[in-house]
This record gives C-alpha cells, structure tokens and sequence, in this order.
C-alpha cells in the first residue's frame, strides 16, 4: 500500500516536487547526482529527478485508464457469462479466450506502427486486451453466488434479473476481481514501459520507459541514467503486485480465521500481520 499511495502522491503533486519542464536543459550534460541535481542530468542536461516525476504521472494516467477500461469490459462480460449460462456464456467464453490468446505487447507494437504513438491508442490497446482474466474470475464468481440461497430468495420475490445482478451478485464477486485488477495494473507499467524502452513510447511526454531507453548509450559512463528509471519501474511493479497478494490474503478465510483466533504477541499472530 505504501509503494502503491507513494507513487500516486509522486503523479499528483509532480508539478511541486520538481516544477521545472522535463524536457528543458538545466546544467552541464552527464552531470552524476549533486546537491544542485539530487539525481544527476542525461545526455542534453535535464534533470533526472523532473524526468522520473514526471513520468510517474505518465505510468499513473496509462494505468489508471487503462485499467478502468479493462475491469469495464471484464467485469461486464464476465457477469453475463455467469449469470445467463448457456449459449451466452459459451460465446462470450470464446472471445474471452480469444482475446487472451493475443500477445499484447506485439499487438501494441503493431498499433503505434501502424497508427503513430500516442498514450490513447496505447490505454486503448492495453484496456481492450486485458479484461480477459477479470471476466473469468468474476464469471467464475457469479456462477457460485447464482446458487446460493440469498439470490433464490430474490428471484422468489420476483427481484427482476439485472437488479439481482447488480445488487445481490457483483458486490460479492468485486473483492476477487479487484485482486486480479491490482495485479493487472502492474503488468500494464511493464508494457508501458517496455514500449518506451524500444522507442515506440508518445515523444510527447516522458516517461520511464523513455528514460531508460535514452540510457542505453551511457551505461558505462552516466550509471544513474538507467537506475533511477529502473528502480522507480521495480517499486512501482513491486507495490502493485504486493497490493493484490495482499488483497488476495484478505479474502482468505483461513487467514482472517487465524488472526481472529491467535492472541496478540503468538507466533501466527506476528506472522499474520
């Protein structure tokens, strides 16, 4: 949670914690870090700490839309196939693993070759690829709640179907999606920035994958150009993915069974917390 809300906090007051322009040359080129640039300059003279901060807010916006997307689609598509059964959910089944089968990373490579880079067709690309694993979690979800005694009781009391869906069945099915969501959203800083490592990031903004492309040149001389960039990626992969284990424990009866019952100071308490 601390990885996760500290890059959050870095997009959102970027502009305060480095006001100057990314892009714009600030002292001598390959200048290694200084109280002047607490993080050094590249090749051009622009400071690495703007560039890194800057770029947080960049990984943040494809995240977020990106991610929204997908749990749109997924969420959508995986409560119908759920719910309905049948044909319906052998047909939207299908494109599920269609979709799944995709490399994503070729496929936006594709895109932005064809199309230009830009972050939308990036979000588009990366939203409308990754909903297939939150579909079949909360289909999988859905069809265990459609059986259970509460929703019987709604449709005996002639709740129509969508409000059964809406109101009874996806509140339940959302705490296990939101797992693979948080999961998901660390996969997509990957591609984001593998896109950028190759060049076929937006020129337009920064970013980390940028960053460390621009790197590659100065490795021997210039250490600081490619481990900044590096570790914010690291960290940023790291909280999400540690979020959605954590997450994941949360649900997990067994767990939460244990905490309840060991007293403060035991050994299972301390290795619950």
């Amino acid at each position: 949670m601390v990885l996760t809300l500290a890059l959050v906090v870095v997009a959102i007051f970027a502009g305060a914690i480095a006001p100057m322009d990314p892009f714009a040359t600030v002292g001598p080129p390959l200048t290694p870090p200084s109280r002047a640039n607490v993080l050094g300059t590249d090749d051009l003279g622009r400071d690495l700490l703007a560039g890194i901060v800057h770029g947080a807010r960049t990984s943040l916006t494809v995240v977020l839309s990106a991610t929204a997307l997908a749990a749109v689609f997924g969420v959508t598509i995986g409560a119908v196939a759920g719910y309905r059964a049948g044909t319906t959910d052998d047909v939207l089944m299908r494109l599920t693993e269609l979709v799944q089968v995709i490399p994503r990373f070729f496929l936006a490579v594709l895109v932005v070759a064809l199309f230009g880079p830009g972050l939308d067709r990036l979000v588009l690309v990366l939203g409308l690829t990754s909903w297939p694993a939150i579909a079949r979690v909360v289909r999988a979800e859905t069809m265990s709640l459609a059986r259970r005694e509460f929703v019987d009781a709604a449709h005996a009391l002639g709740v129509p179907a969508g409000r059964v869906l809406m109101r009874h069945i996806l509140p339940n099915a959302l705490p296990a999606a939101v797992v693979v969501i948080s999961v998901n959203a660390g996969t997509v800083i990957l591609m984001e920035a593998g896109l950028g490592f190759i060049g076929l990031g937006d020129p337009r903004v920064i970013s980390w994958g940028y960053l460390a492309n621009n790197a590659q040149r100065f490795l021997r001389v210039a250490w600081w150009m490619a481990l900044f960039p590096g570790l914010a990626i690291a960290l940023a992969v790291l909280g999400m993915n540690l979020l959605g284990d954590a997450l994941n424990d949360l649900r997990d009866p067994r767990i939460r069974g244990r905490a309840r019952r060991s007293p403060p100071g035991s050994v299972n308490s301390v290795r619950t917390r």
